[in-house]
Order: C-alpha cells, then structure tokens, then sequence
C-alpha cells in the first residue's frame, strides 16, 4: 500500500466519521422536531381549552346575575302579597 492508498483510506475514514455525525445530527433534530411539533399541538388545545373556559364563566356570570334578578323579583312579588 502506498502513500496515496493510505490517504485515499484515510479521507474515506473521514467521509465516513462525517456521515455518522450527520446521521446522529439528524436522528437528535427530528426528535426535536417532533417535539415541537406536539407542543404546538398542545398549546393550540391548551389556548381551545381556554377560550371553552372564558365562555363557560362569562355563561355562569350571566346565569349568576338571572338568579339574583328572579330572587329580588320573588322578595318583592312576597313583599306585595298579604300573608294569610
């Protein structure tokens, strides 16, 4: 083997070393990906979730504030009407 061999075998090596770290690169950034990829998933649920819990507590607000008006309605309608 002479000298141009042992570098040829040597460069190959090298490429060889490279495409094994571009390999583990791309193996670490698609589960990256994929992690990103379900937080956005789940932060388009969490923000669904949330708008789902302003409308359900704007709901029982107003629900809150019927209760209170019929409420005030019967102690005046038993304030109006004479006790037997």
């Amino acid at each position: 083997m002479d000298m141009l061999d042992m570098f040829s075998l040597l460069a190959l090596a090298l490429l060889g070393m490279i495409l094994l770290a571009l390999s583990l690169q791309y193996l670490r950034l698609r589960g990256i990906w994929k992690m990103m990829l379900d937080c956005r998933s789940s932060m388009r649920w969490a923000r669904i979730q949330e708008m789902e819990n302003k409308e359900l507590r704007s709901a029982l607000r107003a629900e809150k504030a019927h209760v209170e008006q019929l409420t005030r309605k019967l102690v005046l309608l038993q304030a109006l009407v004479p006790q037997t």
